[in-house]
């Protein structure tokens, strides 16, 4: 076949791998900018912000998970790393999708069916690109697949076992619209039988609109039927697992993750030792509300993947100390109003950075909430010495910024390596 690697990142290369493998196949890499990685000598290369468009010759379009669908104009078939996992794999696959937990839960989850002796696969965002390890998965491992709107975009199977969490506004600067983002995030449930199961947050509107468009066996969380917490312990049912304080990481919205996860566990084991292993030795992913250090009698916390509202919000609700928070970056479409809300009834303060800064301050104005600052062209040192400045012992400070890191940074793991760095060279 005629084949065109559209997009040439970390999957890009992974996607060219795979593809050629085989030699029949003619390939060409595609991109609307000039690629990090280095192309394989030999390779012919299409670059161009109108590159995509340009592809009617070819057989199959092979996209990247941020490349929209609509950029692509071809004859051919337009496919993913995702579509050819699902479309190949022998292996019962557990999907995970929402605007935040997603890699926390599916953490959960291959931690507990570790935990049973069973062989698992923690693939997609989260883990080694999928095509990599194709070949490897035997009929009776089980896929943990942590799947984002993009690679859910134009999926054409649904995993056996999907599970939704909370979504809100998120990746608009990418997505038309919040209806174009939910519906691409209904699309792991769309393909779904009676045989299947749908685990979804009863909470959120959106979880349970995909729900209720389900022909899958559903399971809401948390619920007394099935996993829920009472009384400070996780319980399936009537049936006690073990005490939240196994739970490594803070807030209430990991507990729920956690719920989440002992609902897709349960149809494979209701062992409380396994579970209690799978919760208790995760101890959070780096940039996810992670303690950095304690100094002066304050505490600073790296929450980099914070890159929405709801995240930083759920930061926020998972402290009760005073707090001063690190907010701001690059757009995503995000609406600020119930950060706002949720600052003006908190023990906070707020130092605004990046092109999302005024936007920010405009909604804390509205809601009345004056604490805050901005530090105009800010470098992350300059940030962590202002709010060395603001922090009082017994305080927190917290990186969760709301907003993406462009424009600053590289990315949201280069923005929290800046913000440890800073934070231990405090003398």
């Amino acid at each position: 076949m005629k084949v065109a690697i559209a997009g040439y990142g970390v999957e890009g290369e992974s996607n060219y791998r795979y593809y050629a493998t085989d030699s029949n196949n003619d390939i060409t890499i595609v991109d609307h900018r000039e690629p990090d990685c280095k192309i394989p000598d030999g390779v012919p290369i299409m670059i161009g912000d109108d590159a995509p468009e340009k592809l009617q010759d070819f057989d199959l379009v092979i996209r990247t998970p941020k490349m929209a669908p609509g950029m692509i104009k071809t004859n051919g078939k337009i496919w993913s790393a995702t579509n050819e996992f699902f479309s190949k794999c022998p292996a019962k696959i557990i999907g995970v999708t929402g605007s935040k937990g997603k890699g926390t839960t599916a953490s959960f989850i291959a931690g507990i069916l570790e935990a049973t002796g069973k062989k698992v696969w923690l693939l997609g965002n989260i883990g080694k690109p999928a095509l990599d390890i194709l070949d490897q998965v035997k009929a009776n491992d089980i896929v943990v697949y942590e799947l984002s709107s993009f690679q859910l975009w134009d999926i054409e199977k649904s995993p056996t076992i999907a599970i939704v969490l909370y979504i809100e506004q998120e990746h608009l600067d990418v997505h038309a619209d919040m209806n174009e983002y939910v519906t691409a995030k209904s699309n792991i449930a769309k393909y779904q039988s009676p045989d299947d199961t749908l685990i979804y947050s009863k909470d959120n509107r959106y979880a349970v609109e995909i729900a209720d468009k389900s022909a899958a066996h559903k399971i809401g969380y948390p619920d007394t039927a099935s996993a829920h917490v009472s009384n400070g312990s996780f319980y399936y049912g009537e049936q006690k697992i073990c005490s939240i304080s196994q739970l490594r990481i803070l807030g209430r919205f990991n507990q729920m993750n956690a719920c989440a996860a002992i609902d897709a566990v349960w149809l494979f084991t209701q062992d409380n030792n396994a579970i209690t292993a799978g919760i208790s030795q995760f101890k959070g992913l780096p940039h996810r509300l992670q303690f950095v250090r304690e100094f002066e009698g304050v505490s600073y916390y790296d929450d980099s993947i914070a890159t929405i509202p709801g995240a930083a919000i759920a930061a926020l609700k998972s402290f009760d100390e005073p707090k001063i928070m690190i907010i701001g970056g690059s757009p995503k479409g995000s609406d600020f109003s119930n950060l706002a809300k949720e600052m003006k009834n908190s023990n906070v303060r707020a130092v605004l950075i990046g092109d999302e800064a005024d936007k920010i301050a405009e909604s804390l104005d509205i809601e009345g909430f004056k604490e805050y600052e901005i530090i105009d062209n800010p470098t992350m040192s300059k940030i962590v010495a202002r709010v060395r400045l603001l922090a009082v012992p017994g305080s927190v400070v917290l990186l969760s910024p709301a907003a993406a890191s462009f424009g600053l940074f590289k990315n949201y793991a280069d923005r929290g390596e800046q913000f440890i760095d800073a934070v231990n060279k405090l003398n």
